[in-house]
């Protein structure tokens, strides 16, 4: 379970902004995931729960948005939104696609207190 590992080190992202910023708690972290990071969200706020007791974080909220990929087809040109991994272009059948986002997880924001 790599979620919990990402918890941890969200966890680290979290305490050193505090210290930097001089924040004393964590209402609410919202987190942005692409559809094709392999990251299953209700495993992410499982982890979250538990990872952030004891910490700056402890009870705070966690909002996942779940961010979009786009490909476009290497052989016909045509564009369009994947949710997953070895998806087909809709025009011409063809798996020679680019991909753009939708692989990465990043903290968007806080709010904090």
């Amino acid at each position: 379970m790599h979620e919990l590992t990402l918890c941890r080190n969200m966890v680290e992202i979290i305490e050193q902004e505090a210290i930097l910023q001089s924040f004393q708690r964590v209402e609410t972290v919202r987190m942005e995931i692409g559809v094709l990071s392999c990251v299953e969200p209700e495993a992410l706020r499982f982890c979250f729960g538990t990872v952030t007791r004891g910490t700056v974080a402890e009870g705070a909220r966690l909002e996942i948005v779940r961010m979009p990929a786009e490909a476009r087809c290497r052989d016909c040109g045509a564009e369009r939104a994947v949710d997953r991994w070895g998806t087909a272009c809709q025009a011409c059948g063809g798996h020679r696609l680019d991909l753009r986002g939708g692989d990465r997880m990043r903290i968007k924001d806080m709010e904090v207190h």
